[in-house]
């Protein structure tokens, strides 16, 4: 099984994200070969909230030339973390928190 920061690569922060922050919609750029239930097992674990749904985005590369040279930016995958905004406990007692502290500053 892979380590929580090894499925969590880097959060994404443009515009359109921002704005759907305060829903509770977290987005992250993930590892290509991790899985929905994987990406929520990592949340949970690196930012001790609950997370009721996870949706994945296959980003494709985009063709990009500078002067004469064609290449290629990499494919990589986006995933949109659903959390629980009200804060709760897990099945052992621990508080969990309704935000991810990292984004509080952003809205």
């Amino acid at each position: 099984m892979k380590a929580p920061q090894d499925i969590i690569l880097k959060p994404v922060i443009t515009e359109r994200t921002t704005d759907v922050l305060p829903t509770g919609k977290y987005t992250f750029k993930v590892a290509t070969d991790a899985n929905k239930i994987e990406i929520a097992d990592a949340v949970e674990k690196l930012f001790n909230v609950e997370v009721l749904k996870v949706n994945t985005v296959s980003v494709r590369g985009r063709s990009k030339r500078v002067g004469r040279y064609t290449g290629k930016t990499s494919a990589w995958k986006k995933a949109i973390v659903t959390v629980n905004p009200e804060p709760s406990a897990d099945a052992n007692g621990k508080k969990r928190n309704g935000t991810i502290e990292f984004f509080d500053g952003m809205f």
